[in-house]
């Protein structure tokens, strides 16, 4: 799957560089052409022969090389090659990469490239569970960089947790997956929505949720990943995508968010309810700002708002798939069973309040899928990036049969 392909390894400056070597032999042998970009710290751990020696190429250390076969090699390498895989990559590269800073050979030629970039990271465990590298890793998947996740075990510096590279071995079946699956959604069109609706009591002030988005963000990307034209439909987040196979539409409110999914519906083959819509908004919202008057009650009535996925269901045709969210406190699976059958799903995907790390507001997840024939299937604990595949391969499952 990899032979003939264009190949730009990226090593970044940590003890993980030794891997890389193996790695660049795995390429090659896989028939791959390999060209290598270096940070001058990564030099400190591998050499330039052993790493020309072995792609067959001269590596690129530095932008401002005399030896360069064409001034701005950085673009004339990220036209020639088809993936780029970082590896390893640091909290330093990593941050780099996510706030657009060029200001070395790797970092600029990572800007310029315009097709799938994959990360490894590794580092010392504080430094990739640090709130400044999770924000960064998280943003580069909502861009469409593919993260392979590093391991747990004993690191370099002696501690023992999360943050060793991913074998050699690992990040060629993940290279490899992607390849495969990169088209299982070609041609089908697909509508997520993600977020926490914003229901105004006045000019200043709203009743909303603590969903961040990450989970329809995340679904979004997936899908887009595998080849789906993809209608992003999201109320108020921190979150954005350049994904190409996205179109975003923002919307505030939960009646925002009807009329955009009714419109948008009766084209979508797949669609993924992820957002948080609001139960109840106020009655009566106030164009002004409610001034405070510390000698009486605000009373504020509430009424209760469509519910999208039951619209969406009852308009549903055979050959769509619907998908909803759950998320539960009590009598989980009851509860989400029944969601399932009265909104016509394919399937539901519940989240559990009980369960830590799941939730609103978490870099992780914890769900359960129950589908319309009954099948109930537990996963454990994951990030939300991978979730995310976990959901979009039971939907691969159900549109494989349609598409034979």
């Amino acid at each position: 799957m990899l032979k003939g392909k264009h190949i730009l390894l990226g090593i970044s400056g940590g003890i993980a560089a030794y891997k890389s070597v193996f790695l660049i032999r795995l390429l090659k042998k896989q028939g791959a052409e390999v060209k290598i970009i270096v940070t001058q710290n990564a030099l400190s751990f591998v050499t330039p022969l052993t790493l020309e020696t072995l792609s067959g190429n001269k590596i690129y250390a530095d932008v401002f090389q005399n030896n360069e076969e064409y001034t701005t090699e950085h673009i004339s390498l990220t036209d020639w090659g088809d993936i780029f895989i970082v590896a390893p990559a640091t909290a330093n590269i990593i941050g780099k990469l996510a706030n657009g800073i060029a200001d070395d050979a790797l970092s600029t030629s990572l800007l310029a490239f315009n097709k799938p970039v994959f990360i490894a990271p590794a580092m010392n465990c504080k430094m990739y569970v640090h709130f400044s590298v999770k924000k960064n890793i998280d943003y580069l998947h909502q861009q469409g960089i593919h993260i392979i996740e590093p391991t747990e075990g004993e690191l370099a510096c002696g501690y023992d947790g999360k943050g060793r590279m991913e074998e050699p071995e690992k990040i060629i079946d993940f290279i490899q997956h992607f390849l495969k699956k990169k088209t299982t959604l070609k041609g089908k069109t697909a509508l997520v929505s993600a977020g926490g609706t914003q229901e105004a009591i006045d000019a200043v002030r709203f009743i909303g949720n603590h969903s961040s988005g990450l989970m329809g963000f995340s679904i979004a990307n997936e899908l887009a990943n595998r080849g789906a034209k993809v209608i992003l439909i999201s109320a108020p987040s921190n979150l954005t995508t350049t994904h190409p196979n996205i179109k975003g539409i923002h919307v505030i409110s939960a009646n925002e968010m009807h009329q955009a999914c009714v419109e948008n519906f009766v084209k979508a083959d797949i669609t993924i309810m992820a957002a948080a819509v609001a139960d109840y908004t106020p009655e009566n919202p106030q164009q002004h700002k409610i001034k405070k008057n510390s000698s009486e009650k605000l009373n504020i009535t509430l009424k209760p708002t469509i519910d999208i996925l039951s619209e969406l269901g009852k308009t549903k045709k055979k050959n769509q798939i619907l998908v909803g969210f759950a998320l539960e406190t009590d009598n989980e699976i009851e509860n989400a069973s029944l969601k399932l059958q009265h909104k016509n799903l394919d399937f539901i995907v519940l989240n559990s309040l009980n369960d830590a790390g799941a939730g609103f507001g978490t870099a992780t997840n914890k769900i359960t899928i129950i589908d319309n024939k009954k099948q109930i299937k537990h996963f454990k604990i994951k990030t939300k990036l991978e979730v995310a595949i976990d959901v979009v391969n039971k939907i691969d499952q159900l549109i494989n049969p349609i598409r034979k």
